[in-house]
Parts: C-alpha cells; sequence; structure tokens
C-alpha cells in the first residue's frame, strides 16, 4: 500500500511500541490496515485490532480490511460475527472492541494495533501486554489526543531515551496529506482553540478548571441588542423543577446575542411557557430544549408537547449531543481558533455569567462539576447555540495519491 512520508516513516520504524499522536482524519485507519497487512504476510502470525468499541470496530476498519484483503487474493475465509479474518497463508486477523478487555487475555498476539488508545479504557493494556511477551509481539498505539491521560504517559515513553522499545510519533491533520489548506481555515473558525489544536494539530490539552475557557466578562458583555416585535426569539431550555431555567437569544448579522434570561424556582414547563408568552407576546418564538423532554411526563404529557401546545416553534433532537460537543460549540461560538466572536451576552443575563464563569471539570476528568448549581444555565445556553451552531467534525478528505492506492 502507497503511504503518506509521515505514515511511510512511522511504518519503517523498527521500534516495538510505536505511539502515533495524529490529527483527523490523517489516515490512521489506512496506517493501521497496511501495518496489519504487513505483519500477516508472514504464515501462523496472529494479528489484532482494538477500537474503543464494537461498533467503531466494525465501521472504522473490518469491512475496508476484508476488501483489501480480498483484492489480493490473501482471504481465505471470514468469520462476521466473530469478526475474525483467515488468510491463506494460516495467518489470522481479529478485529476486537476495547470495552471488554478480559475478552483478549490468553491470546498470544504478534502484533496489535490499539486505534484511538485515549478512548480505550487503560485496563486493556494491562490485559494485552502479557499476550505480545511469548512471541515478544509488536504494537502500534493511535489516536487523535484526549487530554492528559494514560494515553500521553505512554506517548512519552517513546521520548524517554532510556526506553529504546518505544518511539512516538506526532503529525498534523495538515502532515497527512489528505486534508486541504482551505478545509483547515475552515475549521479555525468552527471550533474552539483548544478544541482545534487539538483535533487538527495533535497536541495535548489539559481539560481541567474552567470549562468555558472562551469566555472573558469584559469582551462578551458588552452586547445592548434587545429584539423587536419582528424579530425571531431563540430560547435554549433546561428541564429542571428548581430552578426551570431558559436563555433567551436574538440573531444577529455577527452571531448570537443572549439578551435575557428566564430563572424560575419550585417551578414546571407550563409556568415557563406562560411566563414566556407574557415577556414576548408579539413575536415568534423558537425553544431549543433538553432533549430528554420528549420523554419525562408533567401533568401526563411531556414537556415537548407542552411547548409545542403553547405554539412555540421545537427544535430539538432525538437524543441531547454528547456534553463535551456541547461545550465545545459554546467555547466555539464565543471564540474560536482563528479569533471569530458569534456569541455575545447581555449584563442583564447575571446567572448565565455567573455559571460561565464558575462551571469546572471534576478533577482530572472531563467530566462537569455541578456541585455549585450553576450548569442548568450552561446547559440551556448550549442547546441552542449547538443546534444552531454545532462543532462539525466531519471532513472531507481531499484527493491525494496517498489515498487508497495499491
Amino acid at each position: 500500500m502507497k503511504l503518506s512520508p509521515p505514515q511511510a516513516l512511522i511504518s519503517r520504524s523498527t521500534a516495538r511500541f510505536k505511539t502515533a499522536v495524529c490529527g483527523r482524519r490523517f489516515g490512521k485507519s489506512f496506517l493501521s490496515i497496511n501495518e496489519m497487512a504487513k505483519f500477516a504476510r508472514v504464515p501462523h502470525r496472529k494479528i489484532v485490532y482494538v477500537a474503543p468499541t464494537h461498533a467503531q470496530a466494525k465501521q472504522i476498519i473490518f469491512d475496508e480490511l476484508v476488501d483489501r484483503l480480498r483484492t489480493v487474493r490473501w482471504v481465505e475465509r471470514v468469520n462476521i460475527s466473530e469478526m475474525n479474518i483467515y488468510l491463506k497463508n494460516k495467518s489470522v486477523i481479529m478485529i476486537r472492541s476495547g470495552d471488554k478487555p478480559d475478552r483478549l487475555r490468553g491470546l498470544a498476539i504478534d502484533f496489535l494495533v490499539l486505534d484511538e488508545f485515549a478512548d480505550i479504557n487503560p485496563d486493556i493494556w494491562e490485559s494485552v501486554r502479557p499476550a505480545l511477551s511469548d512471541r515478544k509481539g509488536h504494537c502500534l498505539f493511535i489516536g487523535t489526543p484526549k487530554g492528559f491521560n494514560w494515553a500521553r504517559d505512554l506517548f512519552e515513553n517513546g521520548l524517554n531515551d532510556d526506553m529504546p522499545d518505544w518511539e512516538a510519533f506526532s503529525f498534523t491533520t495538515l502532515d497527512g496529506g489528505r486534508v486541504a489548506e482551505e478545509e483547515i481555515t475552515s475549521a479555525r473558525r468552527d471550533l474552539d482553540e483548544r478544541s482545534f489544536r487539538q483535533e487538527y494539530m495533535a497536541t495535548w490539552e489539559q481539560y481541567s478548571g474552567n470549562i468555558y475557557f472562551s469566555f472573558d466578562r469584559d469582551m462578551h458583555t458588552k452586547s445592548t441588542e434587545q429584539p423587536t416585535d419582528k424579530d425571531v426569539i431563540h430560547i435554549g431550555i433546561d428541564f429542571n423543577v428548581s430552578p426551570m431555567s431558559a436563555i433567551c437569544f436574538v440573531a444577529r448579522k455577527d452571531g448570537l446575542h443572549a439578551f435575557d434570561e428566564i430563572v424560575i424556582y419550585g417551578s414546571n414547563t407550563y409556568e415557563m411557557c406562560d411566563e414566556i408568552k407574557q415577556r414576548f407576546p408579539k413575536n415568534r418564538i423558537t425553544v431549543y430544549p433538553d432533549a430528554s423532554g420528549g420523554n419525562q411526563n408533567t401533568k401526563g404529557i411531556s414537556d415537548h408537547k407542552i411547548l409545542q401546545n403553547s405554539g412555540f416553534d421545537l427544535k430539538a433532537p432525538r437524543a441531547n449531543p454528547p456534553v463535551k460537543d456541547r461545550i465545545s460549540a459554546v467555547n466555539a461560538a464565543l471564540k474560536s481558533a482563528d479569533g471569530s466572536i458569534r456569541l455575545r451576552i447581555n449584563k442583564k443575563c447575571r446567572k448565565l455569567i455567573e455559571a460561565l464563569t464558575k462551571q469546572t471539570y471534576k478533577d482530572d476528568t472531563r467530566q462537569p462539576d455541578k456541585s455549585l448549581g450553576v450548569d442548568h444555565f450552561n446547559d440551556a445556553a448550549g442547546y441552542c447555540v449547538h443546534y444552531l451552531m454545532p462543532v462539525k467534525r466531519d471532513i472531507v478528505p481531499s484527493k491525494t495519491k496517498y489515498w487508497g492506492t495499491y
């Protein structure tokens, strides 16, 4: 398989344990397939590929790997349910998920790939490291960094001169040669600075401390925008009995302006609807609630239905976006990697300003700390911002000479 120069550099390394930290769409899966095929050329070898989940293992690698091996007529048979590929030279390639580490115990492995290893349970390495011992097996750790965790520790092994069996590599998305430079420029506009550096520049970013690091009270609270009767009012809503929380936005050419907030203690969705209609009797209202409100009931009717029955346009996905994506969307709207500001807040929104300032992550995790009770206001704002300004993670590869060629 024809590799790009950075891929070839990783492939040529003779280190037994290689950690490759790469930006999105670098061509990590393509390189993994190449490396598995390289080891599987030798008869009677056992190759194991591990992704964070079963679904990822199937979607990322299995089908494409089977197609490529069949193209060169290496395949003897395929067990689809087990995701095992048996080759004519009696080598076998097994595709597995990292969510069940114990299933990998007892294997003897010649070559192992841990894909998106920063997302895999660190217990996996304890399970599979002994499986490499009797055959002196090799391992490729490959993926995009995700904060400071066990993946960074493994990466630093490759930077340690006292560990000659290890070697570390780091390449950006642009280094991979698969994504055009204008796409990178576009990503700078869509993502906050920290997310851009992690996803595209493959840097290790610390996620402790303040969650909404892009928020600057002096920079973002100068907005004096107020809606006219002709404006559509966009309202993010968090369903919580005490308090029911809503953040009200108006859209302008320069982005969203949060101009008001509604906080009602010991309340319910009916009261929230009444308050919205009293404040904005002449406006068209579009609401962006917590997706779980489609299932929860208030007096026998779902919260989403109550909002619709009140005459509001409802915009809600079937399931809430991942919390990290919602946080990234807010941070990117506050300040993207290219410095653009698309979210401004009126000083009247005191609860939201306090929430953006105070909410932090739990120690050594990417889990928001909810102990201060400020999360409801950030959640309410986040549902609206994420719906209208989602983080764009899908990247269309450019056509290059390095992709998909034997």
